[in-house]
C-alpha cells in the first residue's frame, strides 16, 4: 500500500514549513497567492488528501455528523437523510451515513466506528432487534450530542424526534371503523420498537372505544419484507375472523398486500379496506390508491439537522429536551372508501 502523503512530506518537497503548507491549503490570507498556487499544484501532483478529521484539531471539531439508519433503501429514511444533509451541508458539516441492516451488532460496530472517527454528533434510528444501548455510552459520557429519530429510546441527556405514533394509530383505526369495518387486523413491524408498539396502543384504544373485539388474531407481527406478504395473506384467509379492515405499518407492505389479495379475488375496498403508513410514493401508484398516514420524513430530517447544529453552535442546549413531536396527517384515498 502506498504511503499517505502528509503536509510534512509536502513541506519537505517544497522546502517550506508545515505551517506554510497548512495555511496555503486553507487559503490563509497571510500566504501569498504565488505560494498557495505552488503548494496546491504540488499537493495535486503527489495525490495529497486532506484529513478532515485533523483540520480542526485545535478546536476539537471534525465538522462531521454521524448518522445510523436501519436501511438505506427505505423511501422514508431516504427522505429523512435528504433533510439532514441539506441542513448539515448549509452549515458546513459533512455526514457519515451508515446502515445497521436491522442488526444490533452492526449498529454497535457503526456506533464505535463513528465515535473513533471523531464525529461531533450522532443521529440514530434504531435497528429492529436493539435491546442493549451500551454502545451509546461513550457519546453520553463525553457529552457528544446524541439524537434518536423515528425509532427511538429514552436515554439520559438524549433527545428524540418523533410523531405521535399512538395518536396516528388511533386515527388510522378509527377511520377504518368509520368506513364500516368491524373486524380489523393490524400488521405491525417488530413490537420492540416504539413506532410499532405505540401504533398498536392507538389501534387497541380505537377498537375499545367502539366496543369491537380484540384478541391475538387481530395483530400480526412481521418483518415487513416482501417475502413475508404470503404469510400475511395466509393469516387473513385462514383465521376464522372475517377481516374487513387492514391497518398496515408501512405503505410498501400494504401495497404488496393489496396486490396479493387481488390475486385471490379479494376486492379492495369492497371486501377489505386497507390503510398504510408514511405516505410513500407507492401509495399513489398502487391500484386502488392507498389511504395512509403522512409521516413528514423530510421535515423530521431538517429538524434533526437544525437541532444538532444549533446545539453544536451553542445556540440551544438539547440535553434538557425530551421529545420533539412533529405533526402527522391522515390522507384518505380509494383503498378505504365505502
Amino acid at each position: 500500500m502506498d504511503k499517505r502523503i502528509t503536509i510534512y512530506d509536502l513541506a519537505k518537497t517544497l522546502g517550506v514549513s508545515a505551517g506554510t503548507v497548512s495555511r496555503s491549503l486553507n487559503d490563509h490570507p497571510s500566504i501569498s497567492q504565488k505560494t498557495k498556487d505552488r503548494v496546491i499544484s504540488k499537493a495535486n501532483e503527489l495525490g495529497y488528501k486532506t484529513n478532515k478529521f485533523a483540520v480542526n484539531l485545535s478546536t476539537q471539531k471534525s465538522n462531521t455528523i454521524g448518522v445510523i439508519v436501519p436501511k438505506l433503501n427505505s423511501i422514508f429514511m431516504s427522505t429523512v437523510l435528504a433533510g439532514i444533509e441539506k441542513i448539515a451541508n448549509e452549515a458546513g458539516y459533512n455526514l457519515i451515513i451508515s446502515q445497521s441492516l436491522e442488526s444490533m451488532e452492526k449498529e454497535k460496530l457503526n456506533a464505535k466506528t463513528l465515535y473513533d472517527s471523531g464525529v461531533d454528533a450522532l443521529l440514530v434510528s434504531l435497528a429492529y432487534d436493539t435491546t442493549d444501548f451500551d454502545h451509546f455510552a461513550n457519546y453520553i459520557r463525553n457529552k457528544i450530542p446524541l439524537i434518536f429519530i423515528d425509532r427511538v429510546h429514552n436515554l439520559p441527556n438524549c433527545s428524540t424526534i418523533i410523531i405521535d405514533n399512538k395518536l396516528a394509530g388511533y386515527e388510522a383505526t378509527e377511520h377504518l371503523i368509520n368506513q364500516g369495518c368491524k373486524n380489523l387486523l393490524y400488521i405491525s413491524g417488530d413490537l420492540r420498537r416504539n413506532v410499532y408498539s405505540e401504533r398498536l396502543k392507538g389501534f387497541q384504544e380505537a377498537i375499545a372505544k367502539h366496543d369491537l373485539i380484540f384478541d391475538n388474531s387481530n395483530i400480526l407481527e412481521s418483518d415487513l419484507s416482501p417475502g413475508s406478504v404470503k404469510h400475511a395473506i395466509a393469516h387473513i384467509k385462514d383465521t376464522s375472523i372475517p377481516f374487513d379492515g387492514l391497518f398496515v405499518a408501512n405503505d410498501t407492505f400494504a401495497a404488496h398486500c393489496i396486490k396479493e389479495l387481488k390475486k385471490v379475488n379479494i376486492k379492495i375496498p369492497q371486501d377489505i379496506k386497507v390503510i398504510g403508513f408514511n405516505n410513500d410514493p407507492i401509495s399513489e401508484l398502487v391500484t386502488p390508491t392507498l389511504t395512509t398516514i403522512n409521516y413528514p420524513g423530510y421535515e423530521l430530517g431538517v429538524l434533526a439537522g437544525q437541532s444538532v447544529i444549533s446545539h453544536l453552535n451553542g445556540d440551544i442546549n438539547l440535553q434538557p429536551t425530551n421529545a420533539i413531536t412533529l405533526r402527522h396527517r391522515l390522507i384518505i384515498r380509494e383503498s378505504t372508501l365505502k
